[in-house]
């Protein structure tokens, strides 16, 4: 019996190959490079206005990018342009913003329903099982027919990461989730990304919040000016960053 297949490499899910973007004259993303594998937490820290945010838009089809390649599983993200082609990437990666963006005239449980019943054409009953069980998943069992004015924003975002993951993404990308937000009701937030990681969710995540980041990550990439300026597991990037500019930011920061 052969054992070759042992030996297989393991394809990153996502896969990311000197992405270029500019808006106007201002080169945000120059070169960008970076593979994460099934089931990773990857954290993307950096200063404001290092192309973090703009990553993650590339990443799920929200931006195009001028040069380079996107790779999500088997989507080939820089090539799509039918609307079709974009439905099916965004069913495989969901994106939670800073801003929580929900329907205020839709009830909490309404929120999380309506990407898989309009874009998934996913049957009601079988979507508002799902639903419950999101809103207990993410500790809002009881909050069903709350509307987000009624919500703190802890709560908020806690509903918009169950959105996410009621259409059963691979990926989830986490762009500065808790940036808005209180240490009460952040932390409250945090637990629950803690928890998608635990449980193999491939993660994504936009953060400044560095002791969740050691704590959680794989891997950390440290940004600045559009480029990866370092990169490593948690214990080597914040224990000992080998380059300048990551000990002067992580001096700012920690």
């Amino acid at each position: 019996m052969s054992d070759a297949g042992l030996d297989a490499p393991i394809v990153p899910i996502v896969r990311i190959v000197d992405v270029h973007k500019s808006f106007g004259a201002v080169e945000v993303l120059r070169g960008i490079s970076l593979a994460v594998n099934r089931g990773e937490a990857v954290c993307v820290i950096g200063p404001s206005g290092s192309g973090k945010s703009t990553l993650l838009r590339c990443i799920n089809g929200l931006i195009p990018v001028d040069r380079g390649e996107v790779f999500v599983g088997a989507h080939a993200v820089h090539k799509l342009r039918a609307d079709q082609e974009m439905i099916a990437l965004r069913k495989d990666v969901s994106i939670v913003f800073q801003q929580y963006n929900l329907f205020p005239h839709k009830t909490a449980l309404e929120n999380i329903m309506m990407a898989p019943i309009q874009v998934l054409k996913q049957s009601k009953e079988e979507v508002e099982a799902r639903a419950h069980e999101l809103l207990k998943k993410v500790r809002l069992a009881g909050k069903e027919n709350s509307y987000p004015g009624e919500l703190s924003g802890g709560q908020q975002q806690r509903v918009a990461i169950a959105r996410a993951l009621a259409m059963r993404p691979s990926v989830m990308l986490f762009d500065e989730v808790t940036a808005a937000l209180d240490p009460e009701t952040r932390k409250e937030v945090l637990v629950t990304i803690r928890q998608l990681v635990e449980e193999g969710m491939t993660s994504i995540l936009v953060t400044h919040e560095m002791a969740f980041a050691r704590e959680i990550a794989h891997n950390v990439y440290f940004t600045d000016h559009g480029v990866i300026v370092e990169e490593g597991t948690p214990a080597q990037l914040f224990g000992s960053p080998q380059k300048e500019r990551t000990r002067a930011f992580l001096e700012q920061v920690l």
